[in-house]
């Protein structure tokens, strides 16, 4: 794997390169409530994996180092307290998509981040369909990545900070904001942090065609920098939870040319 780093030259007498590294957002207990936020980073080479400790430790959270997948899986048994997870594709031993897979399936709501090629937009889909909730393309700059955590962990401390209690009742589903959960008919139904909040915004807007442009804005902020195929990567795999037939959708239906609502 390859990762560049920018860096510049003074422009006074001594010509030396300096790598400039942006300065921290503040210290993200002030930001986010709490103690520092624990920041697992997986990633097979040290150079990389120092440079973006260094970064995070810069902005105030607590980085958590993981060299291979299960060195990953074992700090997470460690640090139940882990708000977020950054995960590199390619490893020695299991890969990131593999621990993904093993983090939602333990039921786990923390935010995931993939650290994918920029070249391979399979990993992308591939990553967001296992369960991520944003991927990053190397090379990354220091500001990008923070960027991209900062909006997760706002996204995550959000959703606990709602105080609505009622729950939302549609056909066959049941949403429950108190405790984040979704039923239906009876049965609950194992979501990451964006499908609930994808959910929660679909069932407030019945019948509301709504475009992925408003759709991005709404669930991932308006800050977020990604793309709009995020939306239809993670909608399509919501559909494969809550629709008895994914290929012909019955809840969330596909208004062409424009984005999705919810039909039911």
């Amino acid at each position: 794997m390859l990762y560049y780093i920018l860096y510049e030259s003074i422009p006074a007498k001594q010509d030396i390169p300096i790598i400039r590294i942006c300065k921290g957002a503040g210290d993200r207990r002030g930001a986010f409530g709490g103690s520092m936020k624990k920041i697992l980073v997986l990633e097979d080479e040290s150079s990389i994996r120092g440079f973006v400790v260094i970064n995070l430790r810069r902005s105030g959270y607590e980085p958590i180092e993981a060299e291979t997948g299960e060195q990953a899986l074992e700090q997470l048994r460690l640090n139940p307290d882990i708000r977020v997870a950054l995960l590199d594709v390619m490893l020695p031993d299991i890969d990131g998509f593999e621990v993904c897979r093993r983090i939602r399936a333990s039921g786990s709501k923390m935010g995931i981040i993939m650290l994918t090629a920029k070249s391979q937009e399979i990993d992308k889909v591939t990553g967001l369909m296992t369960g991520a909730d944003d991927y990053v393309t190397k090379p990354f700059s220091p500001a990008e990545l923070t960027a991209r955590v900062d909006a997760l962990v706002r996204r995550l401390g959000n959703d606990e900070e709602d105080s609505g209690n009622n729950e939302l009742v549609s056909g066959p589903f049941v949403l429950n904001p108190r405790n984040r959960t979704l039923e239906k008919d009876g049965q609950r139904l194992k979501l990451t942090q964006i499908e609930y909040l994808l959910m929660k915004l679909f069932m407030e807007n019945p019948g509301k065609a709504m475009s992925r442009e408003d759709i991005l804005a709404a669930v991932w902020g308006g800050d977020f920098s990604g793309e709009l195929k995020t939306v239809d990567v993670n909608i399509r795999r919501l559909r494969i939870k809550i629709e008895s037939d994914p290929t012909e959708p019955e809840f969330i239906t596909t208004v062409w040319g424009y984005g999705y609502k919810w039909g039911y």
